[in-house]
């Protein structure tokens, strides 16, 4: 995302750029569009985000670029599980 992308979010979606990498708006639109979560389900499709971050991890070392990465992935994929799977709980 550019810088003059960014500077035009507001502070909510800079946060969320922050957590997700993308705003929660773009996180439903990637989510609900996958072919993941249309045949296997948003709980699938959260574990599978899980194991690409055990992967970036064990290849990735403790580069910094690649922790941030990891880091976004888990918190799109814990996104998933609060919209998606636990929101009528």
């Amino acid at each position: 995302m550019s810088t003059a992308i960014y500077n035009a979010l507001s502070e909510k979606e800079k946060r969320e750029v922050r957590m997700y990498g993308v705003t929660e708006a773009g996180m439903r639109e990637a989510v609900e569009s996958s072919i993941t979560f249309r045949f296997s389900g948003p709980a699938m499709m959260s574990a599978s985000l899980m194991s690409d971050a055990q992967e970036m991890l064990s290849f990735s070392g403790a580069d910094e670029m690649a922790r941030e990465d990891v880091r976004q992935m888990l918190n799109r994929a814990k996104w998933i599980l609060f919209t998606y799977v636990m929101k009528d709980e």
